[in-house]
């Protein structure tokens, strides 16, 4: 009975606060997706659909906050009405309850981890292909896949496919450029066994050029002017929160087979895996503070406190990945 009710009351604080979080994280983001499409001939409903779609992997990051605001919710309900003397009448130790509510927590945890977190990189995947359809850089394209790193590119009306196998530093490594004009028509490929993207034009290293049927071997390097570099290529595969666990283990090995790093995706496994017990940790420090309050002290303050720690925690847990 008491278990059913401890239950019940932590879960509702629970979905309470979750409640309040997505309304304030679907208002804030519809600005935001009102802003980018406002030049942008488009459906009046497209920025809800995309908010929508977005809400849910900003929630996930903001679920520590919510566990620690639902515990302290939680505690100050039972204090206001006694009833955490009439628990400890019954048996049930300030220790007691802190471990039920951890082990509650560390059960949702798992929950959210494996269908919330699924579902929302799905929703996400759906939002990044849907803005990237209306950005204005949609005719750029660069992806990796067991066949190496692929580059959609377009300068001066022609278009250029770009292959390479591998990627060491600053350069990749045998790379074929596929050179086409505006109607798709092929002009010329540049095959090199390395090519320097340190910067927007790239110096590729004693090409052969195949022109219609000749080719020819080039003593001097070559410059080509694109739009990416190894800053840009590599800030394009960071948003990890689009992957479900699937795609994230078969990235990594796509990863390993261009020789292309993969500490980001190991790390964000990581921090996936152990985000159940992050979880634990906040609504325990949570119950802690709240059960060291005195009665005659204001809970608001303990509230503040709690907010501002979680803050700090938060950030301290984040920015090691930038």
């Amino acid at each position: 009975m008491h278990r059913k009710f401890l239950i019940y009351l932590f879960l509702k604080k629970i979905f309470l606060v979750f409640f309040v979080f997505l309304c304030l994280v679907f208002v804030l983001n519809l600005f935001d997706e009102v802003s980018f499409f406002k030049d942008i001939s488009s459906n009046i409903f497209l920025p809800l659909i995309v908010t929508s779609l977005n809400s849910p992997s900003i929630i996930y990051l903001i679920f520590p906050f919510i566990f620690l605001i639902a515990a302290q919710l939680f505690f100050i309900d039972l204090i206001e009405k006694n009833e955490l003397d009439l628990f400890k009448i019954n048996g049930y130790t300030n220790i007691k309850i802190v471990s039920f509510i951890a082990l509650i927590s560390f059960v949702l945890g798992i929950f959210i981890v494996l269908i919330f977190y699924n579902f929302s990189s799905k929703l996400k995947f759906i939002y990044l292909d849907i803005k990237n359809s209306y950005s204005l850089d949609d005719k750029y394209l660069a992806v990796i896949n067991q066949n190496g790193l692929w580059i959609k590119d377009v300068i001066n009306d022609e278009t250029y496919i770009i292959n390479a196998t591998k990627i060491e530093e600053k350069t990749i490594k045998n790379v074929t450029i596929s050179i086409y004009n505006k109607d798709f028509d092929i002009l010329k490929i540049i095959s090199s066994n390395t090519v320097d993207i340190s910067q927007n034009d790239w110096v590729i290293k004693k090409p052969t050029i195949f022109v219609e049927n000749n080719s020819s071997k080039s003593e001097q390097d070559v410059i080509l002017n694109t739009n990416f570099n190894i800053f840009k290529i590599n800030n394009l595969f960071k948003n990890l929160s689009a992957l479900n666990f699937y795609q994230l283990y078969q990235l990594k090995k796509d990863y390993l087979n261009i020789n292309y790093s993969f500490q980001e995706i190991d790390i964000h496994i990581k921090k996936l895996i152990s985000y159940p017990i992050y979880l634990t940790i906040m609504s325990v420090l949570s119950s802690i503070l709240m059960l060291n309050i005195k009665r005659n002290n204001s809970q608001i303050i303990y509230l503040i406190i709690g907010i501002f720690s979680s803050v700090t925690i938060y950030y301290i847990n984040v920015f090691p990945m930038f």
